[in-house]
């Protein structure tokens, strides 16, 4: 039970940090290979390598075939229906700054470029596009440190469990000691009987001997006396 509410508390805690993350979206230029191309950039304050990981997974599901290249992703006829409905050109890159992650981005259409002035419906529905993938990737940053808190929170049960066997061990091995003092100390009566005992028999195996050497000489003399008696008969 306690367990449950230490989980319950980590997650409302975490799902607080997360609603409280940056999520911005703004038009902004970015060279790629040479050449300076005007798009969108999304700013998270999430670590680059899991946005990277988790922007690439997400472009493959919802634009097609992502190609790697020098850290620049391209999707060739990506369909994006909520942008447009004409299979489009994906410029992608993923970078780090000194509160977080960006991503950026250029659409092109074919006959024009995603931009805010020129195409501002599809720049909207772009810029929603961005923000939805903000929400995933937070949502999958909660799931994360979630997944690390389960795990700390079994290794803690793990530990405590091993305590308390370890308790139990101790006490059990408590009981074993006093209950064998308590037969030590039992022996030790039974070996001081036994000893007073083994005494007293001593002393009256000394007084058998005494009586018995006084029978041995009576009938020492007692056998020289018939033998007198004999030496008498001629």
């Amino acid at each position: 039970m306690r367990a449950k509410g230490f989980l319950v508390g980590v997650l409302l805690l975490l799902a607080g940090a997360a609603s409280a993350q940056t999520v911005r979206v703004e038009e902004k230029e970015q060279s790629v290979s040479g050449v300076t191309r005007r798009g969108q950039q999304l700013t998270v304050e999430l670590d680059p390598k899991f946005v990277e990981k988790h922007w690439k997974e997400h472009l493959n599901q919802k634009a097609g075939k992502v190609k790697q290249s020098k850290g620049v992703f391209t999707v060739e006829g990506a369909v994006i229906d909520t942008i447009s409905k004409s299979p489009m050109r994906v410029t992608s890159m993923v970078g780090s700054h000194a509160t977080g992650s960006y991503v950026w981005w250029s659409l092109d259409m074919g006959v024009a470029y995603v931009d805010k002035d020129a195409t501002p419906s599809e720049y909207a529905t772009a810029e929603g596009f961005m923000k939805s993938f903000a929400k995933k990737v937070y949502r999958q940053d909660v799931l994360r440190q979630i997944n690390q808190a389960e795990e700390v929170l079994r290794s803690t049960k793990q530990e405590q469990d091993r305590v308390v066997k370890q308790a139990n061990e101790l006490q059990q091995n408590i009981e074993k000691n006093r209950k064998r003092k308590l037969e030590l100390e039992a022996e030790l009566v039974r070996n001081a009987e036994e000893l007073k005992q083994l005494e007293q028999n001593v002393e009256l195996n000394v007084k058998q001997q005494s009586a018995s050497r006084e029978q041995v000489q009576a009938m020492e003399r007692a056998v020289e006396e018939v033998r007198a008696k004999l030496k008498d008969i001629k």
